[in-house]
Order: structure tokens, then C-alpha cells, then sequence
């Protein structure tokens, strides 16, 4: 019995040594270097608009005006960008469900841009991202949505392409992925501008 208790003993101090050190101050340091150096990132990367909190810079929505430039397709959720529900659709690139929902989009995406039948699309704007919650666009997609917005609108073409230079963002790290636009962003700077 004395054995048995020499070994319970230490093992169980230990359990709730480390469950404090790892459970309790752990998380409390990393929170509170977050609030520190990274405030605004650490509490979601909030957009706020009149002091209204109208969305995040992370995470995408869903516009569907024609005034507005329209985000990625998003799987996440029943009808997309459900933040709560993060996910591609999980469909394979020879899935007839994913075929005849791209040629859906291309033939969507054609009309509301003006765009001849043998434009070229670009391929972030008829498919959703491994998340389906992206919040930017290439600048490509920006720059064909670009006309329709100001024509929408009632602006110059050249002050929206100016808008969306200014919401672009450089590659990760200079060399990760590829320069996107901030829809969110943008859509909430052509608002501002038109009063």
C-alpha cells in the first residue's frame, strides 16, 4: 500500500501541475500577447462602418448587388459563407455536380460582366476556396468587375481601378500565393465615396 501510495501521490501533483501550467497559464500568456501586439487581429479583424460592426477582413460575404463587387462562390454552409460552417463542397474535379455548377457560374459570372461568350473567366470567381469563406479576389477578377461597378454606379472606370489598386494586397510573405483584393474592404470604400 505505502508503494502504491509513493507512486499516486507524485503522479497525481504532477496531473495538476501541468494541467495548471498547460490548461490555465499557457492560454493566459498567448492571450495576452495576443491582445498586446496583435489586438485588432486577435479579436476577429473586425470591420467596422459608423460604429457598426459590419463584418471581418478574414472572412468573406456574400454580395449579390451589381453595384458591389461580388466575392468567390462559397460552399461553407446550406447558402454560403456561413462562417460556422467552414468547408469546401468536397466534390472532385470530374464530379458532374461541380462540372455543372462551374459552366452555371461561367455563364452567370459572363452575363452580369458584359463578357462575350469566349472571354476568359477567372477561376477564382467561379469556384469556391478550400474554406468557401475567402474574403478576397484576384486582381483579375477585380479589374473585369471593375466596369460593371462603375457603370453601375455611375463612375468613372478609372476611379474604380484606382479603388481597387488601393485594396489590393501583396503576396504572404512577398512570395506566397497571389496578390488578392479585400472585397469587404473595397465594397465598404465605394460606399464611403458615394456618401
Amino acid at each position: 500500500m505505502l508503494a502504491m501510495r509513493r507512486q499516486l501521490v507524485p503522479a497525481f501533483l504532477m496531473t495538476v501541475v501541468l494541467t495548471l501550467l498547460t490548461g490555465v497559464a499557457y492560454p493566459l500568456a498567448v492571450t495576452a500577447l495576443a491582445q498586446l501586439g496583435f489586438k485588432h487581429q486577435a479579436n476577429g479583424s473586425l470591420v467596422s462602418q459608423q460604429g457598426r460592426v459590419v463584418g471581418s477582413a478574414l472572412i468573406g460575404q456574400g454580395f449579390t448587388d451589381p453595384k458591389y463587387f461580388q466575392p468567390r462562390p462559397s460552399a461553407a454552409g446550406k447558402d454560403g459563407y456561413d462562417g460556422s460552417a467552414s468547408g469546401a463542397s468536397n466534390l472532385g474535379p470530374t464530379n458532374p455536380a461541380l462540372i455543372s455548377a462551374v459552366s452555371d457560374r461561367v455563364a452567370a459570372y459572363r452575363k452580369l460582366n458584359g463578357l462575350g461568350p469566349d472571354e476568359q473567366v477567372p477561376i477564382d470567381a467561379v469556384t469556391a476556396s478550400a474554406s468557401g469563406l475567402d474574403p478576397g479576389i484576384s486582381v483579375a477578377n477585380a479589374d473585369i468587375q471593375a466596369r460593371r461597378v462603375a457603370e453601375v454606379r455611375g463612375l468613372p472606370t478609372t476611379d474604380v481601378l484606382a479603388l481597387v489598386r488601393r485594396h489590393t494586397q501583396d503576396r504572404q510573405l512577398g512570395v506566397l500565393g497571389e496578390k488578392v483584393v479585400n472585397v469587404l474592404e473595397l465594397n465598404l470604400d465605394l460606399d464611403r465615396r458615394q456618401g
